[in-house]
């Protein structure tokens, strides 16, 4: 059982600790190269705070695990809602602020229910990556520009995405401090993309070893074992967002990761390595996706805030996924 409990374990902790410096070496570079910190966090970190997703979700596409490649990007959606934000409004009830409700859940929704439809019809190819990619992109165009444009203070999704991280290690906050020069930073960067791309092949094929060693189908492991680790870097931040009384970024920080997750991550996938969503993903799960975040909104509603209460539900509702999965 060791020889596949390392490579799970081992190719999770690459991705953390890869996914981490490569955020932090990306942002050091774009600062000394006067990047705006608002795009830095809407691109750098936004994206960098993915990496393990989408690393893992590819190199899974690539080897024939088309299981555990869209069940890693469902299975992270469901449980960024269901369990991490439950988690994090058990520890302290979730601010919910109106942009992030009004249209970033809005989008979280609506790129849901896309990706089922779709799924359902067709193959994601290349044109479909394509179409998603660039939906994002538009997407975080658009994002900001209104955060640029924001007075108020009432921040929408990505830029939540952008201070849970940034909240994790004060680092990754542009601020006066002896700086390293370029040619360090963007090796800190290079390596850290190198630790998560190794990461994510130990991952998936300790994966594949433990799903053929129980009888269990890859799908099953993609959308439960793969997903919450890869859900790492979202989970430490929502759970230390919540610790650190900043819980009302919690709601932007899990939006934000479903909106880049199906859009981004499964754009990608599905242009590198054109394949069928399994029937089972398609059949279920993809399903439940589609009603954990309706029903995020409809609590979000309710007050605007998550209560513990609701936290609780959202948690419970998780483990009863899990057990309806595993055999």
């Amino acid at each position: 059982m060791i020889e596949i409990a390392l490579p799970l374990i081992g190719g999770l902790v690459l991705l953390v600790l890869g996914g981490e410096l490569l955020v932090r070496g990306a942002v050091q570079v774009a600062t000394r190269f006067g990047v705006s910190p608002l795009v830095i966090g809407l691109t750098l970190v936004g994206f960098g705070t993915s990496t393990p997703e989408l690393v893992t979700s590819v190199q899974a596409a690539l080897s024939g695990s088309p299981g555990i490649a869209y069940g890693n990007i469902v299975g992270s959606n469901i449980a960024n809602i269901l369990l991490i934000l439950g988690a994090s409004a058990v520890l302290a009830p979730i601010i919910v602020s109106s942009v992030a409700l009004k249209r970033d859940s809005a989008v979280m929704v609506a790129v849901a229910v896309v990706f089922a439809a779709t799924a359902a019809l067709m193959p994601l190819g290349v044109l479909i990556g394509a179409i998603f990619v660039a939906a994002l992109a538009v997407y975080v165009f658009m994002a900001f520009r209104q955060e640029r444009q924001s007075a108020s203070g009432d921040h929408g999704a990505v830029y939540d995405k952008t201070i849970a991280a940034q909240e994790v290690d004060a680092a990754l906050v542009p601020v006066e401090k002896p700086e390293r020069s370029v040619i360090v930073s963007l090796l800190v960067a290079l390596g850290g993309l190198g630790l998560v791309v190794l990461g994510g092949y130990f991952l998936v094929d300790g994966a594949v070893t433990l799903a053929r060693s129980l009888g269990i189908s890859e799908t099953v492991i993609g959308l439960t074992i793969v997903a919450v680790g890869t859900s790492m870097p979202e989970l430490v931040t929502s759970i230390m967002a919540s610790i650190r009384k900043q819980a009302d970024v919690a709601f932007g920080n899990i939006v934000g990761s479903n909106i880049y997750n199906i859009l981004g991550i499964g754009g990608i996938t599905a242009m590198i390595a054109p394949t069928e969503v399994p029937f089972q993903i398609v059949r279920f799960d993809n399903l439940v996706m589609i009603a954990a975040s309706i029903l995020l909104v409809v609590f979000a509603y309710t007050g605007r805030r998550i209560s513990r209460m609701e936290g609780g539900l959202m948690m419970l509702l998780y483990v009863g996924y899990v057990a309806w999965l595993w055999p």
